[in-house]
């Protein structure tokens, strides 16, 4: 490879340099310190006459969308509380509702049962009178038979024990006799 004629090195200057980095040289101060006033002037006209009211412009439409943007969540918090207490009120109509219709069939019921049970109990108490009365007329016919039957078991008891047939009559007498006790 062949060597370049003009050799640039960082550690020393090159032929006809003034050596060192050239910001940094006492000779160029002045004129950098007049192009930095030129430029900041010029930077801060521009910013207060362009960029700031830009941002300003941003800065301000920001605060007013965060604004209407909090306004409207209120009024749609409020309508939301609206339509939850005429939830709330519609639902509080429905149980009353609800209950009224309840009792009103509770009611209904317990009349028809009622009405019911009346009604049963009347045919009841007439087929319990019909009943008493078929009873007391077997009774009736039974205590007729119970004279004779037990004429007839006296009668033969008698007969058996003494060897010979008792009277109707005294047989009779001793059976009415018994049976008033």
């Amino acid at each position: 490879m062949a060597e370049p004629a003009h050799k640039a090195s960082t550690e020393h200057p090159a032929e006809g340099g003034h050596g060192g980095f050239p910001p940094f040289n006492a000779h160029t101060f002045p004129s950098q310190l007049i192009w930095l006033a030129i430029f900041f002037v010029l930077l801060y006209g521009l910013m207060a006459k362009w960029a700031l009211p830009q941002v300003s412009r941003v800065i301000d439409n920001r605060q007013k969308r965060i604004a209407d943007d909090l306004a409207e969540a209120g009024q749609l918090k409020l309508q939301s509380d609206e339509a939850v207490a005429a939830y709330e009120k519609a639902l509080a109509n429905a149980r009353a509702r609800a209950q009224a219709i309840a009792n009103e069939t509770r009611e209904r019921q317990a009349a028809a049962a009622d009405t019911t049970r009346k009604t049963l109990e009347g045919e009841l108490n007439v087929k319990l009178a019909e009943a008493e009365k078929s009873i007391a007329a077997t009774k009736q016919a039974a205590m007729s038979n119970v004279r004779t039957i037990a004429e007839d078991a006296a009668r033969a008891i008698i007969e058996r024990l003494i060897g010979s047939a008792p009277s109707d009559k005294a047989v009779a007498d001793a059976v009415a006799d018994v049976l008033k006790r």
